[in-house]
C-alpha cells in the first residue's frame, strides 16, 4: 500500500469527516470534533497534526506535540490512530517515522508517547522504530467532571 504522510495545514470538510471516522477508532469517550476545533488544535504553536493517505484517502493520522521547558525542547506524540480497514501496512510506523523526523528537526531531545498494554500491536510498533519502554509512573490528575 503506498502511503503518503502530510502536515495538516487547512482544516477541510475531508478532514472533518475522516476524524469523524478515525476518532471513535481511538476513544470511546473522545466528543467530536467539529472544524473549528480541529482548526483549533492545527493552530496551535505547539501541535503538528500529521495525516497518512492511501489511494487518497485519510486512513490515518498522528498529533506530534513539541514544547521548550529548562532542560530542553521535548516532544510528545498523541492520538495515534489508522483506519480499521488500513491496519496492517504500516501506515502507523510511517507516521511515527514522520513525527520522529520533525521533532528531530525542532531540536527536541526525547520523544515520549503512551499505550496501553492492550495495544500490543502499538507497543510492538514503537520498539520496531526504536522507542523503549521506561521504568516510570505515568500519574493523572482529572480535571474533568
Amino acid at each position: 500500500m503506498n502511503v503518503e504522510i502530510e502536515v495538516l495545514t487547512e482544516v477541510t470538510a475531508e478532514v472533518v469527516e475522516a476524524f469523524a471516522r478515525l476518532l471513535p477508532q481511538l476513544s470511546a469517550s473522545a466528543a467530536p470534533l467539529d472544524a473549528d476545533g480541529l482548526r483549533a488544535i492545527v493552530s496551535a504553536p505547539a501541535s503538528t497534526v500529521l495525516l497518512a493517505r492511501a489511494g487518497g484517502a485519510i486512513v490515518g493520522t498522528l498529533t506530534l506535540v513539541t514544547f521548550p521547558i529548562p532542560t530542553g525542547v521535548r516532544a510528545w506524540i498523541e492520538d495515534v490512530v489508522v483506519d480499521e480497514s488500513a491496519r496492517g501496512n504500516r501506515i502507523g510506523e510511517e507516521l511515527t517515522r514522520a513525527a520522529i523526523r520533525i521533532a528531530r528537526e525542532a531540536g527536541a531531545r526525547t520523544i515520549d508517547l503512551t499505550t496501553r498494554p492492550s495495544r500490543e500491536a502499538a507497543g510492538r510498533l514503537y520498539e520496531r522504530v526504536g522507542f523503549q519502554q521506561r521504568d516510570s509512573r505515568l500519574y493523572r490528575f482529572s480535571l474533568a467532571p
